[in-house]
Protein backbone atom coordinates (compact mmCIF):
# COMPACT_ATOMS: atom_id res chain seq x y z
CA UNK A 1 0.00 0.00 0.00
CA UNK A 2 1.09 3.45 -0.79
CA UNK A 3 1.07 6.83 1.10
CA UNK A 4 1.61 9.85 -0.90
CA UNK A 5 1.74 13.40 1.53
CA UNK A 6 2.32 16.72 0.34
CA UNK A 7 3.52 19.37 3.12
CA UNK A 8 3.01 23.09 2.97
CA UNK A 9 4.37 25.43 5.91
CA UNK A 10 6.56 25.40 8.42
CA UNK A 11 9.47 22.73 9.55
CA UNK A 12 7.62 21.85 12.35
CA UNK A 13 4.89 20.46 9.13
CA UNK A 14 8.23 18.43 8.04
CA UNK A 15 8.12 17.11 10.92
CA UNK A 16 4.51 16.52 11.29
CA UNK A 17 4.70 14.51 8.10
CA UNK A 18 7.32 12.39 8.92
CA UNK A 19 5.84 11.27 12.02
CA UNK A 20 2.39 10.45 10.46
CA UNK A 21 4.45 8.36 7.56
CA UNK A 22 5.80 6.35 10.66
CA UNK A 23 2.52 5.87 12.03
CA UNK A 24 1.23 4.92 8.82
CA UNK A 25 3.64 2.24 8.38
CA UNK A 26 2.54 0.64 11.16
CA UNK A 27 -0.42 -0.12 8.72
CA UNK A 28 2.03 -0.88 5.81
CA UNK A 29 2.03 1.97 4.40
CA UNK A 30 5.41 2.59 2.22
CA UNK A 31 5.78 6.53 0.63
CA UNK A 32 5.63 7.27 -2.91
CA UNK A 33 6.24 10.21 -4.52
CA UNK A 34 3.56 9.91 -6.81
CA UNK A 35 0.06 10.26 -5.99
CA UNK A 36 -1.82 8.29 -8.86
CA UNK A 37 -0.09 5.15 -7.44
CA UNK A 38 -1.26 6.31 -3.64
CA UNK A 39 -3.33 4.50 -1.31
CA UNK A 40 -4.06 7.62 0.64
CA UNK A 41 -3.06 10.99 -0.31
CA UNK A 42 -2.10 12.93 2.59
CA UNK A 43 -1.98 16.86 2.55
CA UNK A 44 -0.39 18.24 5.65
CA UNK A 45 -1.41 22.33 6.04
CA UNK A 46 -0.09 25.27 7.32
CA UNK A 47 -2.94 28.26 8.51
CA UNK A 48 -0.10 30.98 9.04
CA UNK A 49 -0.24 32.91 5.93
CA UNK A 50 -2.92 34.42 3.45
CA UNK A 51 -4.91 32.67 1.16
CA UNK A 52 -4.04 29.35 2.78
CA UNK A 53 -7.39 27.42 2.64
CA UNK A 54 -7.67 28.43 -1.17
CA UNK A 55 -4.25 26.87 -1.80
CA UNK A 56 -4.97 24.02 -0.07
CA UNK A 57 -8.55 23.70 -1.91
CA UNK A 58 -6.78 24.27 -5.51
CA UNK A 59 -4.37 21.36 -4.19
CA UNK A 60 -7.30 19.30 -3.74
CA UNK A 61 -8.44 19.85 -7.30
CA UNK A 62 -5.20 19.08 -8.81
CA UNK A 63 -5.00 15.60 -6.91
CA UNK A 64 -8.75 14.43 -6.97
CA UNK A 65 -8.13 12.97 -10.62
CA UNK A 66 -5.64 10.45 -9.10
CA UNK A 67 -8.17 9.65 -6.50
CA UNK A 68 -9.55 6.21 -7.28
CA UNK A 69 -12.64 4.05 -6.05
CA UNK A 70 -10.57 2.83 -2.77
CA UNK A 71 -8.50 6.11 -2.46
CA UNK A 72 -8.08 7.74 1.10
CA UNK A 73 -8.08 11.27 0.69
CA UNK A 74 -6.84 12.82 4.10
CA UNK A 75 -6.41 16.61 4.96
CA UNK A 76 -3.83 17.19 8.40
CA UNK A 77 -2.55 19.94 9.88
CA UNK A 78 -4.04 23.69 11.35
CA UNK A 79 -6.23 24.67 8.00
CA UNK A 80 -7.65 21.64 9.35
CA UNK A 81 -7.99 23.02 13.19
CA UNK A 82 -9.18 26.36 11.50
CA UNK A 83 -11.90 25.02 9.55
CA UNK A 84 -12.47 21.48 9.54
CA UNK A 85 -15.96 21.46 9.36
CA UNK A 86 -15.83 24.10 6.37
CA UNK A 87 -13.18 21.92 4.87
CA UNK A 88 -15.44 18.89 4.63
CA UNK A 89 -18.58 20.93 3.42
CA UNK A 90 -16.55 22.39 0.37
CA UNK A 91 -14.26 19.70 -0.25
CA UNK A 92 -16.19 16.62 -1.13
CA UNK A 93 -13.33 14.53 -2.27
CA UNK A 94 -12.17 14.56 1.71
CA UNK A 95 -12.36 11.48 3.61
CA UNK A 96 -10.82 12.51 6.91
CA UNK A 97 -10.14 15.78 8.61
CA UNK A 98 -7.45 15.14 11.16
CA UNK A 99 -5.47 18.53 12.99
CA UNK A 100 -2.33 19.18 14.34
CA UNK A 101 -2.90 17.07 17.61
CA UNK A 102 -4.64 14.03 16.66
CA UNK A 103 -2.65 12.79 14.01
CA UNK A 104 -1.38 10.25 16.12
CA UNK A 105 -5.23 8.60 15.63
CA UNK A 106 -4.68 8.43 11.74
CA UNK A 107 -4.17 4.65 12.32
CA UNK A 108 -7.51 4.07 14.05
CA UNK A 109 -9.34 6.62 11.85
CA UNK A 110 -8.18 4.63 8.74
CA UNK A 111 -9.09 1.36 10.24
CA UNK A 112 -12.41 1.83 11.13
CA UNK A 113 -13.13 4.32 8.35
CA UNK A 114 -16.48 3.68 6.27
CA UNK A 115 -17.77 5.87 3.64
CA UNK A 116 -21.32 4.32 4.07
CA UNK A 117 -20.99 6.20 7.99
CA UNK A 118 -19.85 9.55 6.39
CA UNK A 119 -16.70 11.76 6.31
CA UNK A 120 -14.70 12.56 9.30
CA UNK A 121 -13.12 15.50 10.90
CA UNK A 122 -10.94 15.27 14.54
CA UNK A 123 -9.86 18.87 15.72
CA UNK A 124 -10.33 18.17 19.40
CA UNK A 125 -7.06 19.02 21.30
CA UNK A 126 -6.85 15.44 23.58
CA UNK A 127 -5.43 15.61 26.99
CA UNK A 128 -3.16 13.52 26.90
CA UNK A 129 -0.13 14.05 24.16
CA UNK A 130 0.58 12.53 21.00
CA UNK A 131 3.74 11.74 21.40
CA UNK A 132 2.92 9.33 23.77
CA UNK A 133 1.24 7.26 21.22
CA UNK A 134 3.61 7.88 17.89
CA UNK A 135 6.50 4.83 16.89
CA UNK A 136 9.66 5.50 17.54
CA UNK A 137 11.27 7.76 14.56
CA UNK A 138 13.30 7.05 11.83
CA UNK A 139 16.09 9.20 10.22
CA UNK A 140 15.63 9.72 6.73
CA UNK A 141 18.86 11.29 5.46
CA UNK A 142 21.73 13.25 7.55
CA UNK A 143 19.34 15.89 9.09
CA UNK A 144 16.59 15.44 11.07
CA UNK A 145 14.28 17.61 12.95
CA UNK A 146 13.13 16.78 16.30
CA UNK A 147 10.02 18.48 17.91
CA UNK A 148 11.23 19.55 21.70
CA UNK A 149 8.11 22.26 22.35
CA UNK A 150 4.68 22.64 20.15
CA UNK A 151 2.46 25.19 20.65
CA UNK A 152 2.10 28.87 22.16
CA UNK A 153 1.27 30.64 25.04
CA UNK A 154 2.26 34.69 23.76
CA UNK A 155 -0.79 35.01 21.64
CA UNK A 156 0.51 37.92 19.27
CA UNK A 157 -1.98 39.42 17.66
CA UNK A 158 -1.83 38.82 13.92
CA UNK A 159 -1.07 34.62 14.92
CA UNK A 160 -2.99 31.54 14.79
CA UNK A 161 -0.44 29.62 15.92
CA UNK A 162 -2.33 29.56 19.80
CA UNK A 163 -5.47 28.28 18.08
CA UNK A 164 -4.41 25.93 15.51
CA UNK A 165 -1.39 24.13 18.02
CA UNK A 166 -2.58 25.07 21.42
CA UNK A 167 -0.77 26.33 24.78
CA UNK A 168 2.37 25.53 25.17
CA UNK A 169 3.71 21.97 25.72
CA UNK A 170 7.23 20.50 26.60
CA UNK A 171 8.20 16.98 26.32
CA UNK A 172 10.56 15.53 28.85
CA UNK A 173 14.45 15.38 28.37
CA UNK A 174 14.38 11.46 28.72
CA UNK A 175 11.27 11.77 25.76
CA UNK A 176 14.23 14.08 23.53
CA UNK A 177 17.43 11.96 24.58
CA UNK A 178 15.34 8.82 23.18
CA UNK A 179 14.77 10.14 20.25
CA UNK A 180 17.63 12.39 19.75
CA UNK A 181 19.33 8.48 20.08
CA UNK A 182 17.25 7.42 17.78
CA UNK A 183 17.66 9.39 15.27
CA UNK A 184 21.29 9.38 15.34
CA UNK A 185 21.34 5.65 15.43
CA UNK A 186 19.07 5.51 11.83
CA UNK A 187 21.76 7.94 10.73
CA UNK A 188 21.28 11.37 11.59
CA UNK A 189 24.37 13.72 11.96
CA UNK A 190 22.45 16.70 12.18
CA UNK A 191 19.20 17.42 14.68
CA UNK A 192 17.24 20.62 14.31
CA UNK A 193 15.38 21.24 17.56
CA UNK A 194 11.81 22.62 16.53
CA UNK A 195 9.18 24.47 18.35
CA UNK A 196 6.82 26.92 17.98
CA UNK A 197 8.67 28.45 20.66
CA UNK A 198 11.73 26.33 20.91
CA UNK A 199 13.49 28.46 23.83
CA UNK A 200 10.38 28.57 25.84
CA UNK A 201 10.75 24.90 26.63
CA UNK A 202 9.99 24.14 30.56
CA UNK A 203 9.85 20.16 30.29
CA UNK A 204 11.23 17.85 33.17
CA UNK A 205 14.67 16.92 33.35
CA UNK A 206 16.39 20.51 32.69
CA UNK A 207 16.56 23.87 33.60
CA UNK A 208 15.87 25.00 29.70
CA UNK A 209 16.95 24.43 26.15
CA UNK A 210 20.30 25.06 26.83
CA UNK A 211 20.59 22.17 28.80
CA UNK A 212 19.26 20.07 26.39
CA UNK A 213 21.64 21.28 23.95
CA UNK A 214 24.64 20.44 26.01
CA UNK A 215 22.80 16.72 27.23
CA UNK A 216 22.26 16.00 23.08
CA UNK A 217 25.50 17.47 22.61
CA UNK A 218 26.98 14.05 24.46
CA UNK A 219 25.50 11.71 21.81
CA UNK A 220 28.57 9.79 20.03
CA UNK A 221 27.69 10.11 16.48
CA UNK A 222 25.74 13.69 16.18
CA UNK A 223 28.19 16.14 14.64
CA UNK A 224 25.29 19.15 14.63
CA UNK A 225 22.84 20.71 16.64
CA UNK A 226 20.57 23.64 15.85
CA UNK A 227 16.97 24.93 16.44
CA UNK A 228 14.12 26.94 16.20
CA UNK A 229 12.14 29.33 16.02
CA UNK A 230 13.13 31.15 19.33
CA UNK A 231 11.20 34.05 21.16
CA UNK A 232 13.52 36.68 21.56
CA UNK A 233 12.72 37.35 24.96
CA UNK A 234 12.76 33.63 26.49
CA UNK A 235 16.05 33.53 25.43
CA UNK A 236 17.99 32.89 28.73
CA UNK A 237 21.95 33.48 28.95
CA UNK A 238 22.59 29.34 29.66
CA UNK A 239 20.88 29.14 25.64
CA UNK A 240 23.13 32.26 24.63
CA UNK A 241 26.67 30.70 26.09
CA UNK A 242 25.61 27.32 24.70
CA UNK A 243 27.21 28.71 21.37
CA UNK A 244 30.10 29.71 22.96
CA UNK A 245 30.59 26.37 25.04
CA UNK A 246 29.41 23.66 22.71
CA UNK A 247 30.93 23.31 19.83
CA UNK A 248 28.31 20.93 18.07
CA UNK A 249 26.09 23.73 18.03
CA UNK A 250 25.84 25.53 15.28
CA UNK A 251 27.14 29.37 14.77
CA UNK A 252 23.27 30.29 13.52
CA UNK A 253 20.33 31.82 15.42
CA UNK A 254 17.02 32.75 14.34
CA UNK A 255 15.72 35.49 16.00
CA UNK A 256 12.18 36.92 15.04
CA UNK A 257 11.75 40.03 15.68
CA UNK A 258 9.07 41.32 13.12
CA UNK A 259 9.13 44.95 13.31
CA UNK A 260 11.60 47.82 14.49
CA UNK A 261 9.51 50.02 15.82
CA UNK A 262 8.29 50.04 19.16
CA UNK A 263 5.21 51.33 18.44
CA UNK A 264 4.37 48.60 16.41
CA UNK A 265 5.87 46.21 18.36
CA UNK A 266 3.64 46.84 21.29
CA UNK A 267 0.23 46.99 18.98
CA UNK A 268 1.81 43.34 18.04
CA UNK A 269 1.93 42.08 21.38
CA UNK A 270 5.11 41.05 21.04
CA UNK A 271 6.18 41.17 24.72
CA UNK A 272 9.77 42.91 24.27
CA UNK A 273 11.38 46.37 22.26
CA UNK A 274 13.89 47.30 20.03
CA UNK A 275 16.10 47.61 22.35
CA UNK A 276 16.00 44.40 23.79
CA UNK A 277 16.54 42.39 21.11
CA UNK A 278 19.18 44.68 20.21
CA UNK A 279 21.16 43.68 23.48
CA UNK A 280 20.38 39.97 22.64
CA UNK A 281 21.51 40.03 19.11
CA UNK A 282 24.66 41.92 20.60
CA UNK A 283 25.31 38.84 23.77
CA UNK A 284 24.93 36.46 20.66
CA UNK A 285 27.91 37.96 19.22
CA UNK A 286 29.96 38.59 22.31
CA UNK A 287 29.84 35.00 22.90
CA UNK A 288 30.70 34.04 19.08
CA UNK A 289 31.54 36.06 16.97
CA UNK A 290 30.89 34.74 13.94
CA UNK A 291 27.46 33.81 14.46
CA UNK A 292 24.99 34.42 11.90
CA UNK A 293 21.45 35.90 12.42
CA UNK A 294 18.30 35.48 10.75
CA UNK A 295 14.84 36.74 11.27
CA UNK A 296 11.10 37.55 10.55
CA UNK A 297 9.49 40.52 9.13
CA UNK A 298 6.48 41.82 8.79
CA UNK A 299 5.64 44.86 6.87
CA UNK A 300 2.18 47.21 7.15
CA UNK A 301 0.74 45.61 9.77
CA UNK A 302 -2.07 48.02 11.21
CA UNK A 303 -1.56 50.97 12.17
CA UNK A 304 1.91 50.71 10.71
CA UNK A 305 3.32 54.86 9.72
CA UNK A 306 6.40 55.88 7.49
CA UNK A 307 8.39 56.54 10.42
CA UNK A 308 7.85 52.79 11.86
CA UNK A 309 8.70 51.35 8.99
CA UNK A 310 11.67 53.35 9.03
CA UNK A 311 12.16 52.11 12.49
CA UNK A 312 12.48 48.82 10.65
CA UNK A 313 14.93 50.03 8.17
CA UNK A 314 17.53 51.26 10.94
CA UNK A 315 17.07 48.06 13.27
CA UNK A 316 17.94 45.74 9.87
CA UNK A 317 21.11 48.47 9.54
CA UNK A 318 22.34 47.96 13.08
CA UNK A 319 21.81 44.10 13.24
CA UNK A 320 23.11 43.10 9.82
CA UNK A 321 21.33 40.02 9.00
CA UNK A 322 22.52 36.84 7.36
CA UNK A 323 19.17 35.83 5.89
CA UNK A 324 15.43 36.96 6.69
CA UNK A 325 12.24 36.15 5.58
CA UNK A 326 9.60 38.88 5.26
CA UNK A 327 6.07 39.53 4.55
CA UNK A 328 3.29 41.46 4.15
CA UNK A 329 0.42 41.66 6.42
CA UNK A 330 -1.81 39.60 5.72
CA UNK A 331 -5.23 39.41 8.82
CA UNK A 332 -6.00 35.82 9.80
CA UNK A 333 -9.28 35.55 10.51
CA UNK A 334 -9.92 35.35 14.18
CA UNK A 335 -7.21 37.14 15.16
CA UNK A 336 -7.21 40.62 17.20
CA UNK A 337 -4.83 42.18 14.32
CA UNK A 338 -8.20 40.89 11.67
CA UNK A 339 -10.04 43.65 13.14
CA UNK A 340 -7.92 46.55 14.17
CA UNK A 341 -8.63 50.29 12.78
CA UNK A 342 -5.91 51.92 10.39
CA UNK A 343 -5.43 48.98 7.92
CA UNK A 344 -2.44 49.59 5.32
CA UNK A 345 -3.26 50.26 2.11
CA UNK A 346 -1.96 47.06 -0.20
CA UNK A 347 -0.08 49.06 -2.63
CA UNK A 348 1.86 50.99 0.14
CA UNK A 349 2.83 47.08 1.58
CA UNK A 350 4.76 46.46 -1.43
CA UNK A 351 6.35 49.03 -1.77
CA UNK A 352 8.01 48.82 2.12
CA UNK A 353 8.29 44.86 1.45
CA UNK A 354 10.04 45.71 -1.78
CA UNK A 355 12.67 48.43 0.00
CA UNK A 356 13.04 45.88 3.12
CA UNK A 357 14.05 42.75 0.74
CA UNK A 358 16.45 45.00 -0.96
CA UNK A 359 18.20 45.71 2.01
CA UNK A 360 18.04 42.49 3.47
CA UNK A 361 18.85 40.61 0.43
CA UNK A 362 21.80 43.19 -0.03
CA UNK A 363 22.92 41.91 3.68
CA UNK A 364 22.40 38.18 2.78
CA UNK A 365 24.48 38.63 -0.67
CA UNK A 366 27.32 40.41 1.21
CA UNK A 367 27.63 37.74 4.14
CA UNK A 368 28.00 35.24 1.46
CA UNK A 369 30.60 37.15 -0.06
CA UNK A 370 32.76 37.02 2.86
CA UNK A 371 32.99 33.87 2.83
CA UNK A 372 34.73 33.54 -0.17
CA UNK A 373 38.12 32.16 -0.05
CA UNK A 374 37.38 30.32 3.12
CA UNK A 375 37.11 26.61 3.52
CA UNK A 376 34.01 25.72 5.17
CA UNK A 377 32.42 22.08 6.28
CA UNK A 378 29.62 21.31 4.33
CA UNK A 379 26.95 18.42 5.55
CA UNK A 380 26.01 17.41 2.18
CA UNK A 381 22.22 16.30 1.69
CA UNK A 382 20.76 15.93 -1.84
CA UNK A 383 21.64 15.93 -5.27
CA UNK A 384 22.00 19.34 -6.81
CA UNK A 385 20.38 20.62 -9.92
CA UNK A 386 23.01 20.00 -12.66
CA UNK A 387 24.40 16.60 -13.37
CA UNK A 388 27.37 15.45 -10.84
CA UNK A 389 26.46 18.21 -8.65
CA UNK A 390 25.80 18.05 -5.15
CA UNK A 391 24.62 20.75 -2.35
CA UNK A 392 24.64 20.91 1.71
CA UNK A 393 24.60 23.74 4.24
CA UNK A 394 27.63 25.61 5.69
CA UNK A 395 27.28 25.55 9.59
CA UNK A 396 25.78 29.05 8.69
CA UNK A 397 23.35 27.08 6.88
CA UNK A 398 24.41 28.65 3.65
CA UNK A 399 23.45 26.17 0.84
CA UNK A 400 26.53 25.37 -0.79
CA UNK A 401 26.86 23.26 -4.35
CA UNK A 402 29.81 20.95 -4.99
CA UNK A 403 31.16 19.16 -8.02
CA UNK A 404 31.46 15.39 -6.56
CA UNK A 405 30.12 11.82 -6.63
CA UNK A 406 26.70 11.08 -4.89
CA UNK A 407 28.92 8.39 -2.57
CA UNK A 408 29.33 11.51 -0.05
CA UNK A 409 25.93 12.28 0.87
CA UNK A 410 25.30 12.05 3.86
CA UNK A 411 28.78 12.89 5.00
CA UNK A 412 30.57 16.00 6.37
CA UNK A 413 33.68 17.10 4.04
CA UNK A 414 35.95 20.18 3.18
CA UNK A 415 35.16 22.61 0.72
CA UNK A 416 36.75 25.89 -0.15
CA UNK A 417 34.62 28.59 -1.28
CA UNK A 418 35.69 29.84 -4.67
CA UNK A 419 31.83 31.69 -5.64
CA UNK A 420 28.47 33.46 -3.97
CA UNK A 421 25.29 34.82 -4.78
CA UNK A 422 23.03 36.15 -2.90
CA UNK A 423 21.31 33.07 -2.22
CA UNK A 424 24.13 29.96 -2.14
CA UNK A 425 27.77 29.46 -2.27
CA UNK A 426 29.90 27.77 -4.74
CA UNK A 427 32.73 25.63 -3.80
CA UNK A 428 35.66 22.77 -4.32
CA UNK A 429 36.03 20.00 -2.30
CA UNK A 430 39.57 19.81 -0.22
CA UNK A 431 38.75 16.71 1.49
CA UNK A 432 36.22 14.47 2.71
Amino acid sequence: MKLYIKTFGCQMNMYDSARIRDTLAILGYTETDSPEEADIILLNTCHIREKASEKLFSEIGRLVKFKKEHTLMIVAGCVVQADGEELLKRAHAVDIAVGPQSYHKLPELITKYNRKKGRIAVTDFPAESKFDYLPPIQAIGASAFLAVQEGCDHFCSYCVVPYTRGCEYSRSATEIMDEARQLVKTGAKEIMLLGQNVNGWHGEGARDLGDIIRMIADIDGLERIRYTTSYPSEMTENIITAHRDVPKLMPYIHLPIQSGSNAVLKAMNRQYDRDGYLRISERFRAVRPDIAISSDFIVGFPGETDKDFEDTLDLVQRVGYASSFSFKFSARPGTPASIMKNQIREEVKTERLIRLQDLLLSQQKQFNVNTVGKELDILLIENGKEKGQISGYTPYLQNTHIAADESLLGQIVRVKIESATATSLGGRLVKA
